[in-house]
């Protein structure tokens, strides 16, 4: 890669690749190419190709997908399936037939079996049956993986595969019907302190374990693995540590200064009783995320807290639906 490179980074109105764009521009890339949904709808073949056929990038950041936490992939699976199925094929065909030269695709965590020996080591993938609440969703990621692992192995062309832990930061989707844990609690968190609320309800048992990672470390992963890393093998992201859903709610009601109590809803589902990657093989090639948790929590807050005083307090920070997370 050099800063002329054409670049186009896919969802870039979602979590993930909005940190891929701020760190692009930030390395001084020239070329950063970006199209909105209404601008350029991924699941449309035609039009993908086309896209492809005229920009010609050189690199390809691919991030874009249909996300959501528990209640959304319960909710629609079909939505959640076929639509990220749709963007992953269009997307690495076109990207391969238009002589792409590298496209780093972004799996996701979710996609390991459910009960796979933690850590979660690269090695479990399809070793047993998914997570039920996010099936749909794991099985598509899983479908684009083995896409770039097809093309590579036919074609030559270069496609590798980062699979993220939670992330979360500055443009999360922070709506309480399809947000994910970290930022869905802020935003409850927040609201009932607002509310000056004595009581705050967690979904489920509060035990699970999770491990989060601060949005633009993953940025700094994926321009670290487009220039340094060119294996068929995905390769996780993260920190290596975890904690528990309750510490979270404790640690978010400490940013946020809210001093009620956090009451845990049984009913509700758990998912995975605990996610954290083995980050060994990316960290052995020289990489390591910077922002702790403490301080990721921080920066997301106070960038929610300035992106609901810009909006009026309406009714919930917009984000792109064809976006990132995990």
């Amino acid at each position: 890669m050099n800063l002329d490179s054409r670049i186009f980074i896919s969802g870039h109105r979602g979590l993930a690749g909005s940190a891929i764009e701020r760190r692009c521009k930030l390395e001084g890339f020239r070329e950063i190419i970006v199209r909105t949904r209404s601008q350029l709808d991924l699941r449309d073949q035609a039009a993908v190709d086309e896209f492809f056929a005229s920009e010609q990038p050189d690199y390809v950041f691919h991030a874009a997908g249909l996300v959501g936490g528990i209640h959304a992939n319960d909710s629609r699976p079909a939505d959640f399936i076929t639509d990220n199925l749709q963007i992953a094929v269009n997307v690495i065909d076109a990207a391969w037939r238009n002589g792409v030269t590298k496209l780093l695709y972004l799996g996701s965590s979710c996609i390991y079996p459910k009960l796979a020996p933690q850590p979660l080591r690269e090695a479990s993938l399809l070793t047993g049956p998914l997570e039920p609440t996010n099936e749909w969703y794991a099985i598509a990621k899983l479908a684009g993986l083995k896409m770039c692992q097809a093309f590579r192995r036919q074609f030559g062309f270069n496609a590798i595969t980062l699979l993220p832990t939670n992330l979360y930061g500055p443009g999360d989707n922070f709506d309480l019907e399809s947000a994910h844990v970290l930022p869905a609690l802020l935003r409850k968190i927040d609201e009932a302190h607002a509310a000056h609320a004595e009581s705050v309800v967690v979904w489920g048992s509060g035990t699970p374990r999770r491990e989060f990672m601060y949005a633009d470390d993953l940025a700094d992963a994926c321009l670290f693995a487009m220039r340094h890393y060119d294996g068929e093998q995905p390769i996780n992201v993260g920190w290596g540590t975890d904690l528990t859903i309750h510490e979270l709610a404790a640690a978010l009601a400490g940013v946020v200064g809210f001093r009620g109590r956090l009451e845990f809803d049984r009913s509700k589902p758990d998912g995975t009783p605990r996610k954290v990657l083995d980050t060994s093989q990316l960290t052995g090639l020289g990489w390591q995320p910077r922002v702790d948790l403490q301080t990721g929590l921080t920066l997301t807050y106070d960038w929610y807290r300035r992106s609901m005083t810009a909006s009026h307090a309406r009714e919930h920070v917009p984000c792109d639906s064809f976006s990132h997370s995990s």
